[in-house]
């Protein structure tokens, strides 16, 4: 019974405030904030009402607790055994179909979502291939040579899809066709586990120490940032030109990055 209920109290800690929804929020706040403030030159802070918030932020929170308590980030409190890749891939995933089936026309270019989001897909699972471990920290640490170009592509792809999948791009909604900024609540929530499983997946895990707190959030940041100029300089090229890279330019490369993960498995046997 004490297990149980130590159990308990180490999963609702790891839910609830780190890596959970406390971390997600402290996270994905102030990075929009900068979006809206840094990209679209318009200070936008989040409406706080006391009231039930949309159904479609509802189910992204809930995917993306999911998602947080995977990463491999100093301090978790889930425990090593019960961290899955595949939950993470999955509960991010979900949250782009959620968006999709609760506020279809808040989402821009929904077939186009799905390539890309198949292409990370790829990126996230194509590392786990030759390891045969779905433990985010054992790919983490993976550093053989043979597999590092499979890794540094799939890093790339990743990369390549987040300013889609983040709604960075300047293609806009059918009903989201607004001047002036707004602050994306739902965005927010999805900013963490977006960036702390890139740095999960393609960095060695970090030691439970300042040090280590340091480097995972350093890179965390880093990528956010990564997005954020990716995100300004779609918004300078325009829809036509961000819609040809998404539509013409990452399916290509995606495949290519398919091909060098088969590659490798058929060579490393």
């Amino acid at each position: 019974m004490t297990q149980l209920l130590q159990a308990m109290a180490v999963h609702a800690i790891a839910l609830v405030v780190y890596p959970g929804f406390l971390a997600v929020i402290t996270f994905g706040i102030p990075i929009e904030i900068a979006w809206t403030a840094v990209i679209r030159r318009g200070t936008v802070l989040p409406n706080v009402r006391l009231q039930r918030p949309p159904s479609v932020q509802i189910v992204v929170a809930v995917l993306a607790i999911l998602a947080a308590v995977q990463v491999s980030a100093p301090f978790n409190a889930m425990p090593l055994p019960e961290r899955n890749l595949i939950i993470a891939a999955a509960a991010i995933g979900f949250t782009a179909w959620s968006e999709l089936a609760l506020e279809p026309a808040l989402v821009a270019q929904p077939g186009l979502l799905v390539v890309i989001q198949s292409c990370w897909l790829l990126a996230v699972l194509g590392p786990a291939v030759e390891p045969q471990s779905l433990r985010p920290q054992v790919l983490g640490n993976v550093l053989v040579p043979a597999l590092l170009p499979v890794k540094i592509a799939c890093g790339f792809l990743y990369l390549l899809c987040l300013p889609a999948l983040l709604r960075l791009w300047p293609v806009a909604a059918p009903a989201d066709r607004r001047a002036r900024p707004r602050f994306n609540a739902t965005r927010a929530l999805v900013w963490f586990p977006y960036c702390a499983l890139f740095t999960t997946l393609f960095f060695p895990p970090a030691p439970d120490d300042a040090i280590g707190v340091f480097r995972f959030f350093g890179i965390t940041i880093a990528v956010a940032a990564g997005c954020l100029l990716a995100g300004s300089l779609l918004a300078r090229r325009g829809a036509d030109r961000a819609r040809g890279l998404y539509s013409r330019a990452v399916p290509p490369y995606a495949l290519l990055v398919l091909l060098l993960i088969a590659g490798t498995v058929i060579l490393d046997r």
